[in-house]
């Protein structure tokens, strides 16, 4: 198949390297597109997308194909592959980083830190920068400089109709507005421009992690810890069995526990003392917390949650725990059905909070903490359904403390918990600009938001 003024490669089945091309992040989607149209630069994007509207076909952008849904893939239809655009231009000068739609974080990570910079970048390092974006962007780094889009300047975009523009404060600014929470639904993200940070390259960072018996104990001064901890700490917990990585004993392996996950984004001395009321609580049996490169901390979970293996989340935004949302998140970590299933809790606050929430399209800045339940699960699994239930669950179980989710920790939701995502008013403002820049919602592979009435 041809695509007119299209420069890389068009995969179709049968072709070499097409299995190998459909392949994304979760094992557990297995669709198989018509076409995979392989983007070396924006001009291939506007003409794929020009050739996908004039013969009314499906349309998916993969940028690192992570999403959790399977977003990055369609049934017979058309994907939007950008994983060849992986360039960086970093300005030490400006304080700047301009990033292709198809870079994974470890690309920006490395290119950033040659000059002790940083933006806040997720928590895996083989995640798509584009996906991230566009639905937010929690990490390590969020307390002390917000959430990725909060630090976004620019975005090179193509539109619904081939179209580029550029949205930015100063252009199409009701565009950036959604550009910064509402996915990819307003077109496609050629290119990001970042504001960058001081940060590292050696930062005081790693894992503390207790018996699953003191979980109660640990998240309740976890409580307390995150009231009142500066902006430069970037603190999460997780509840699971311990993994068979190098960070845990081997004595520890398949063990339940609770861990506690801290990155300092300051001068290491004063981290030393911040986080030392952590280090000393109950004699942790790992305290895995040092100076290292700030890279080698963002890739800490690589290899918990790589490539091919099957996923399932659902989320909420919470409150600050509560005695009885401890209880019930200590019971359901009990209840996990999957030596690899895990529950992260990420604690927001600090610079998140600091943004008006109408500022962007992402939603529930004032949440103390976003809980994920991820089930995971081998392709060999006889029952991975029991692992999906497990999470769903868990999930209904913490509904009475959840007052929101965030847009990239959904999987299979309906279009009512998209709404639940955006709240009523910022929804309605959402299906306006879709209207205006995607009237057909020709971008509906994605949390869709569809054009208004």
């Amino acid at each position: 198949m041809k695509i007119d003024g299209f420069s890389g490669a068009v995969l179709e089945p049968g072709d070499d390297g097409y299995e190998a091309a459909r392949h994304i992040w979760n094992g557990d989607i297995k669709r198989r597109p018509a076409v995979i149209a392989r983007c070396m630069g924006t001009a291939d994007v506007m003409a794929a997308v020009r050739f996908a509207r004039e013969r009314e076909m499906a349309v998916a952008v993969r940028g690192g194909g992570h999403a959790v849904a399977g977003h990055a893939l369609c049934e017979d239809g058309l994907v939007m592959d950008l994983s060849q655009m992986i360039g960086v231009r970093i300005d030490p000068i400006m304080g700047t980083a301009r990033a292709q739609g198809g870079c994974l974080w470890r690309h920006v990570d490395h290119e950033a830190q040659a000059f002790g910079l940083a933006v806040t970048g997720g928590i895996v390092t083989h995640t798509g920068i584009g996906g991230l974006t566009l639905g937010g962007g929690i990490g390590h780094l969020m307390r002390c400089f917000g959430l990725t889009i909060d630090s976004l300047l620019s975005c090179d975009v193509v539109t619904a109709d081939g179209e580029f523009l550029v949205a930015s404060e100063a252009e199409h600014p009701d565009l950036f507005w959604g550009l910064r929470g509402g996915g990819g639904n307003f077109g496609i993200v050629t290119s990001f421009q970042y504001q960058l940070h001081s940060v590292g390259p050696i930062v005081l960072a790693g894992l503390l992690a207790w018996p699953m018996a003191e979980a109660a104990e640990v998240l309740r001064m976890l409580r307390e810890f995150a009231a009142e901890a500066p902006d430069e700490v970037g603190i999460m917990a997780n509840l699971r069995l311990a993994p068979a990585l190098p960070v845990f004993p081997e004595e520890l392996w398949g063990q339940p526990v609770v861990a506690l996950i801290v990155c300092y984004a300051g001068p290491i001395n004063e981290g030393e003392e911040v986080l030392r009321p952590l280090r000393e609580f109950k004699n942790p049996i790992v305290d895995a917390v040092g100076s290292k490169p700030y890279v080698a901390h963002q890739a800490l979970f690589d290899p918990a949650y790589p490539h091919g293996r099957h996923y399932y989340w659902k989320s909420w935004k919470l409150p600050p725990l509560s005695d009885s949302a401890i209880e019930v998140i200590i019971e359901q970590a009990k209840a996990i059905s999957s030596p690899l299933s895990a529950i992260p809790i990420f604690t927001l606050g600090g610079a998140v909070a600091r943004v008006a929430d109408d500022a962007t399209a992402f939603s529930g800045r004032s949440s103390a903490h976003d809980i994920n339940f991820v089930a995971s699960w081998l392709p060999d699994d006889p029952e991975p359904e029991r692992h999906k239930a497990w999470a769903r669950r868990a999930w209904e179980a913490m509904r009475p403390y959840g007052h929101g989710v965030y847009i990239n920790f959904l999987s299979d939701e309906p279009s009512s918990q998209v709404e639940v995502a955006y709240g009523e008013a910022k929804y309605a403002r959402l299906t306006s600009l879709k209207s205006k820049y995607d009237e057909t919602n020709f971008f509906r592979f994605n949390h869709n938001i569809a054009p208004g009435t």
